[in-house]
């Protein structure tokens, strides 16, 4: 902050541009720049190395100058080889390729100085920002506001670096979110797209529509879109929403029991209320059985996990719950492939697309609370046809061991294989006495009841997730 009260360049600079541009050199931002005549590069020799000096033309007016030495002095004041280094390092070069120019400040005929048309295009996105499920407040900051009469070129100059900085975040944000995924769960291990700040700049400046460029970085994913249109239609709605009432969880819940969700499921399902309220007669196993048909749940009657939380999902949705679900989208790979695999792990259920089309559906067991699954995304390598399955050492230690302590013959009654330094060994020759199956490794034969089933499907991870089928189709 300097005297005057007023944040400085060099203030706005640390403020507004840590951690948003990355990527590229600064050497591969000016041959992007092509023609601009405001850099020169010469090739000199320093210790032996032929390396490519950044000859600058000076600024020429006290605008130009005060963003130079604003943004000089973030440069210079950073710890050479961090990350804010380098982000002020790649700026500097931007506006050094354009003489420090501004990019979105002009001045109209009466000597005003206002923002550029393309910066109202971009204020515009900046507003219209709530549609996508983002934050305006995060881009229409004090910094960028042109009210008062400004004619200070620091100020001026502030101001400028600061809507640069915007325009990046939004960018940021639209095509990889605005939170990291790993501090909402240490199971999500999705790697968000990331932009190199300079080279969007660069694109930015070169665009007679920067306004559609900015709104192109969100994901074009039909069910993105699809939330999209809800939310809009959310803002549109007038007055207050009634939310149907929420399904508690509880036990399984068949045809013929008494429960004292059975009020709610009917109410929930649009059926009147009756006298033995509780029971869940064959009316409300009918109408259960049309949700579950239409939500592409197993269709059994049996009210669980999965269709309790379709019921308390499916029905009803917040802004905040949209929001939620695009930002989760932002975290998605850009192109999933024309065809590709796709588990929802709380929906209990797998879909095969082809494009978007669901080819295949089937349900999937997951994994429980205290062992979740993670959340990622990978590509698909290998497919095994009857496969062995190679028993994990937590259950060879405490479920297989102690059976085979009592009866060496339980691994081949179960199809199984006892393994010594990858050589199969006869289980009855090992004396277990003296020996601990800690030291041995255990594999099922393929069958008709390996655990496996009869495929897998193999996508290399650190997590040792795969697919496979599985004996039990219950």
């Amino acid at each position: 902050m300097n005297r005057s009260g007023c944040l400085s360049i060099g203030d706005v600079m640390k403020r507004t541009l840590t951690g948003l541009l990355m990527g590229t050199m600064f050497t591969g931002l000016l041959m992007g720049a092509g023609s601009i005549s405001a850099t020169a590069q010469e090739t000199v020799t320093i210790n032996g190395v032929e390396a490519q000096r950044v000859i600058i033309a000076p600024p020429k007016n006290d605008l130009a100058r005060s963003i130079k030495a604003g943004l000089s002095n973030a440069y210079t004041n950073s710890t050479k080889g961090s990350r804010a280094y380098q982000d002020a390092q790649k700026i500097y070069f931007f506006y050094g390729a354009r003489n420090f120019e501004p990019l979105w400040l002009s001045q109209n005929d009466n000597g005003t100085i206002v923002f550029s048309d393309n910066a109202l295009k971009i204020l515009d996105v900046f507003e219209q920002s709530y549609l996508d499920g983002l934050r305006p407040a995060d881009y229409l900051t004090a910094e960028i506001s042109l009210s008062g009469n400004f004619t200070d070129p620091e100020r001026l100059a502030a101001l400028e670096t600061a809507f640069s900085a915007a325009a990046v975040r939004y960018a940021q944000h639209a095509i990889g979110g605005r939170i990291n995924p790993r501090q909402v769960s240490s199971e999500f291990y999705q790697k968000p797209n990331r932009i190199d700040g300079g080279e969007f700049l660069l694109k930015l400046a070169n665009s007679d529509a920067p306004d559609q460029l900015l709104r192109d970085m969100s994901p074009n994913h039909s069910q993105f879109l699809a939330l999209k249109a809800a939310l809009a239609s959310r803002y549109q709605d007038q007055g207050e929403i009634e939310k149907p009432v929420t399904i508690s969880n509880g036990e399984l819940l068949k045809p013929g029991m008494s429960d004292p969700r059975v009020p709610d499921l009917r109410e929930r399902l649009g059926l009147s209320a009756i006298e033995n309220a509780t029971i869940y007669d064959d009316e409300l196993v009918a109408a259960v059985e049309q949700f579950q048909k239409e939500t592409d749940l197993l269709v059994d009657g049996v009210v669980g996990p999965a269709t309790v939380a379709a019921l308390n999902g499916g029905g009803f949705a917040t802004k905040e719950d949209l929001i939620a679900n695009m930002e989760r989208w932002r975290w998605m790979p850009r192109d999933l492939g024309e065809f590709h695999v796709f588990v929802n792990i709380p929906e209990y259920r797998l879909r095969v697309m082809n494009g978007d089309e669901v080819t295949h559906t089937t349900r999937v067991v997951v994994g429980k609370r205290q062992f979740m699954t993670p959340v990622f995304s990978d590509e698909i390598e290998h497919v095994v046809v009857n496969p062995f399955w190679n028993v994990p050492a937590s259950i060879t230690r405490a479920e297989i061991g102690p059976q085979v302590a009592k009866n060496p013959g339980y691994l081949a009654a179960n199809n199984m294989e006892l393994l010594s330094g990858g050589r199969v060994i006869n289980a009855s020759s090992v004396d277990w006495s003296t020996n601990s199956i800690n030291n041995f490794r255990v594999r099922q034969r393929p069958g008709r009841n390996n655990a496996l089933g009869s495929v897998k499907f193999l996508f290399p991870n650190a997590h040792a997730i795969y697919l496979h089928d599985t004996p039990s189709k219950s």
